[in-house]
């Protein structure tokens, strides 16, 4: 059988120094697309993490310092992959608790925003447990009948997963799964998006597991003494607990949906200061209009006329000297 595909589903293994998300570094990367026309295209290469790889990693995955000392380093591939991956929906083998949040620090710190909101992502490990509840090579013996040649090899591992997913959907498709509360479906069928939101009942935030969805889709805290509270609201009551957050040792994909939530509720909250402000403005009693007053018109000035003054003989006589006349 085949996927059946709106668009390519890449499927993903990383082999790495460790297990810490926000400390750790991918040592080799193994990505299978699956097409909508049933192609496959795989891409594999080795990674220098830029630190030393510890000896209990490399008797895991069998890479040591000196299989990656010429290697290329993350951030000059970076680009490289994400185009490679495109618009892909994303998969793998326990891939929503470490892959992913994995990729998405080394995809930050070379500075590429690859983008997750309107991707699926299906983690077949969570398919397995739910149903099953074993590991990679018991599913793939359990679901295929075979053995993993290479196990621990990124890509034998994720060769091995996309089997077991095409297996996992024949098994299942019509076996009835009951939840926590009693609901009872087919969630395991022939859709991504189906299978997205069956292996991902828990609705993280930011991979990490620090924050997760709760019933009315709001973001909430998923440990500490705020867990089971939203992200908000935590920020209300106690807003330095997003500087405590962004300073302390979180991955970046955490510290990245968290400065999201900030600026939003931020957003909220200058909203509703300028809402009241103009509220209060509104409110307030106006000052009574003080009246103009009437200027009183002012009475004109009458000339006083100078009595008339009688011509005598002397004056005449006076006026003929000065004349001349």
């Amino acid at each position: 059988m085949k996927l059946n595909l709106k668009r390519p589903l890449a499927f993903f293994d990383l082999e790495t120094t460790g297990i810490n998300v926000g400390a750790d570094r991918i040592v080799e990367i193994a990505i299978l697309k699956a097409m909508p026309d049933g192609s496959e295209v795989i891409k594999s290469m080795r990674i220098n993490p830029e630190m030393p790889i510890p000896l209990h990693s490399s008797l895991i995955h069998g890479i040591y310092d000196e299989d990656i000392a010429t290697a290329p380093t993350f951030k000059d591939v970076a680009a490289e992959l994400a185009e490679f991956i495109g618009d892909a929906d994303l998969a793998g083998y326990n891939s929503n608790r470490f892959d992913i949040p994995v990729l998405l620090e080394e995809f930050l710190r070379a500075e590429i925003d690859f983008e997750m909101l309107d991707r699926k992502f299906v983690d077949v490990q969570n398919i397995f447990h739910q149903m099953e509840q074993r590991t990679l090579r018991a599913a793939y013996k359990f679901y295929c009948n075979k053995d993993i040649v290479n196990a621990h090899s990124a890509e034998a591992d994720i060769t091995a997963t996309y089997h077991v997913l095409l297996a996992q959907i024949e098994r299942y498709k019509e076996v009835d799964f009951e939840d926590k509360q009693g609901n009872i479906s087919k969630p395991v069928v022939n859709d991504v998006h189906a299978l997205h939101v069956f292996t991902n009942m828990n609705k993280p935030v930011d991979f990490a597991g620090r924050m997760v969805y709760n019933e009315k889709e709001e973001e909430t805290f998923n440990f500490g003494k705020h867990k089971g509270k939203t992200v908000e609201h935590v920020f209300d009551i106690e807003p330095s607990y997003y500087a405590w957050m962004k300073q302390g040792d979180f991955p970046l994909y955490t510290k990245k949906k968290l400065d999201e939530i900030w600026a939003r509720w931020s957003k909220k909250k200058d909203l509703l200061k300028q809402e009241r402000q103009q509220q209060a403005e509104a409110n307030r009693p106006k000052p009574a209009q003080a009246q103009p007053q009437q200027s009183k018109p002012q009475p004109v000035q009458q000339k006083k006329e100078k009595p008339p003054v009688d011509v005598t003989h002397d004056m005449l006589e006076q006026l003929k000297m000065k004349f001349g006349k």
